[in-house]
């Protein structure tokens, strides 16, 4: 993100509210109090929502706090200038962005691909793209191309936190030119602001006309679809700026607005704890209701001192927030390598030790590019902040200098290198691969597939004995279990085929519940006795669907349905959704693949989410066990698992 330095000579501190002060604390040349204690809460929702979504599923709305914020300050700086000067100086202005943007950026983009390549190759995937995106802010343009997904917890991009960085860059270039022809084509001031929230409104609407709920990154990522928390923050420094602002002096006004911003702030706190991503109202009006709160909070801070203002000023947040561009900058990236290093899974102490570890990382590297990179170039300038390096290293004397010099040569020549060579898959993504091919083949080599699409094992289903009237709660053998599902149970082909020997199995990546009825039924009386259930990883829990393949199996069957795990905030509830579908079923037992992952590591793929090979012996015991509780529950009878040695 771009919070805008509170206190810099450069021009982007000391920001104003208005073309004349509200208070003392708004004239020209002193910091606006309040403001960056907002953006640490920002940045900090952000942060959350990265480290674990389900601590905070709406974390991610963080990002439009900012972008409120970057809208009001930026609007703002230019009227004031236009106001005391007479014109915006556009070269200057955007020299300024430059300053404040570039050097930190700089320096993150060759240190996180340098890190990624020693932490875990497969962070590197589509890295040329990435830092294309980061150099020319068009990440947001250049993920859409690609198909990139930001909620996929399944493909973590290295630098996908710059999507947002790219948008405001868009922004800053396009807004001074937008609002200049505002000014002189609109001349009443409340007509002016009255545009910009209807340029939000539009952005917003459009956001939710073009939103495909199983796919929203598109919407999410557009500067078009997304720019609703700009333009918000515009129109409320355009409404400040207006003579007399109507409704901001009057009585009622001064009655209710401690009522404003408590309401406001409750609003904003609601959304970050209770938004989803994978609900469309996030998407179809969230977003928009989290940048009205937000800007309720900028008004009710800046228009006078208050409990809110003081809250938000204390210096714990002023500091979190005065450094919120480098803690958004390098979070992502920390936490992705910083995962691969320690790989934890979630549930337990451990996991959340990982998690303070990054965040410790994080802070740290972003106080250093504060004080060292960001606050010498926004104070000197590019030309000057590099001769006050040259004065420092000749003074440090020649073979020290050289030294450093050598270092920065030989850290740019191995980003390059590291790039060139970048891998185009992940390894999960070509082990998912071959495993769908060789069910592939397999479903080619026979001619009892039940659908042309099916991908499965070449056992006949007259292998298992099946007596479809006969019930039987027995532990079963391999030859009598048919599973289905999506790239989960893909990636634990090969431990699936050891655990349970002549298992059929129709699985392929990407697929829903709502496709689990179908799969089932295709069966018909050839289905045996054994169902595995393995879906929800992509699109998650669907009662309805669950329930159809549920009567669809019948009661007679054994089924074993497995929890999805994954860092990503629906997890949790999808799994408590899937147990009270199954509580309603004596024949189903639930196969907890999230819990057994608890305090383990090593298990999963570098994405966090497949099974690695050691941890998909733990998916296929997991099933195996629960096989065994549900023949115990049904027949009264304990039943004793050998232990199957690892191969």
């Amino acid at each position: 993100m771009d919070p805008v330095a509170p206190a810099a000579p450069d021009g982007l501190g000391g920001v104003t509210t208005a073309t004349r002060p509200v208070d003392d604390a708004s004239r020209p040349g002193h910091r606006l109090a309040g403001l960056d204690g907002l953006r640490a809460l920002a940045v900090v929702a952000v942060v959350v929502f990265h480290l674990d979504p389900g601590w905070l599923p709406g974390g991610f709305l963080g990002v439009d706090v900012f972008f409120v914020l970057s809208g009001f300050l930026i609007t703002t700086l230019l009227l004031r200038e236009r106001a005391s000067t007479g014109r915006v100086d556009l070269r200057g202005f955007w020299t300024r962005r430059a300053r404040r943007l570039l050097p930190a950026l700089l320096v993150l983009v060759p240190s996180a691909v340098l890190l990624a390549r020693v932490a875990e190759g497969d962070l590197l995937v589509g890295v040329g793209r990435q830092v294309l995106g980061a150099l020319t802010f068009t990440s947001n343009w250049l993920e859409v191309a690609a198909g990139t997904d930001y909620f996929a917890a399944t493909s973590p991009t290295l630098l996908a936190n710059l999507w947002s960085l790219a948008v405001e860059e868009q922004f800053y270039l396009l807004w001074p030119l937008a609002l200049l022809l505002l000014l002189r084509a609109v001349r009443r001031p409340e007509a002016r602001a009255a545009t910009a929230l209807g340029l939000a409104v539009a952005s917003s609407l459009l956001m939710a006309l073009r939103l495909d709920p199983d796919a929203p990154t598109r919407v999410y990522y557009g500067t078009d679809t997304h720019a609703t928390g700009l333009m918000v923050g515009a129109a409320l420094a355009l409404a400040l700026a207006a003579p007399g602002r109507a409704g901001t002096r009057t009585a009622l006004w001064e009655r209710h607005r401690r009522t404003v911003g408590a309401v406001a702030l409750a609003v904003l706190g609601g959304l970050l704890v209770l938004a989803d991503e994978q609900s469309s109202l996030t998407f179809r009006g969230g977003i928009l209701l989290a940048s009205l709160a937000t800007a309720g909070v900028v008004l009710v801070v800046v228009e006078r001192p208050g409990r809110l203002r003081a809250l938000l000023d204390l210096p714990a947040l002023r500091w979190v927030g005065s450094r919120s561009y480098g803690i958004y900058l390098w979070h992502w990236p920390v936490v992705l390598v910083v995962g691969q290093d320690i790989p934890v899974a979630p549930g337990g102490l451990d996991y959340v030790l990982t998690r303070g570890w990054a965040v410790l990382v994080t802070v740290a590297a972003a106080d250093l590019s504060y004080r060292f990179v960001e606050t010498p170039v926004r104070r000197l300038g590019f030309g000057g902040a590099f001769r006050a390096l040259a004065r420092r290293m000749r003074r440090a004397g020649t073979r020290r200098a050289r030294t450093v010099w050598a270092v920065l040569a030989v850290a740019a020549v191995a980003t390059t290198a590291v790039m060139a060579t970048a891998p185009d898959r992940t390894a999960t993504e070509q082990m998912i691969e071959a495993n769908e091919a060789a069910l592939a083949r397999e479903a080619a080599a026979t001619s009892a597939a039940p659908t042309p699409s099916a991908t499965r094992s070449t056992v006949p289903a007259e292998a298992a004995g099946i007596r479809p009237t006969a019930a039987d709660w027995s532990m079963p053998t391999g030859a009598e279990v048919d599973a289905f599902g999506d790239s989960m149970l893909v990636g634990a082909k090969p431990a699936m085929e050891y655990y349970f020997p002549n298992i059929r199995i129709d699985a392929r990546s990407n697929r829903r519940w709502s496709e689990a009825p179908r799969l089932v039924g295709a069966r018909g009386d050839g289905l045996r006795r054994v169902v595995v259930l393995a879906f929800g990883t992509n699109f998650g829990t669907d009662a309805r669907s669950i329930e159809r393949t549920l009567r669809e199996i019948g009661p007679d069957r054994m089924v074993v349905v497995l929890t999805v795990h994954g860092r990503y905030a629906r997890a949790e509830t999808d799994n408590e959704q899937l147990r009270e579908v199954v509580a309603g079923h004596d024949n189903v037992v639930v196969a907890d693949w999230d819990r057994a992952l608890a305090d383990t590591s090593g298990m999963l793929q570098s994405d966090g989410i497949h099974p690695s090979i050691r941890g998909a012996h733990l998916y296929s015991s997991t099933v195996r066990t629960a096989m065994a509780q549900l023949s115990e529950r049904k027949t009264g009878k304990p039943v004793r698992l050998k232990p199957i040695p690892l191969p």
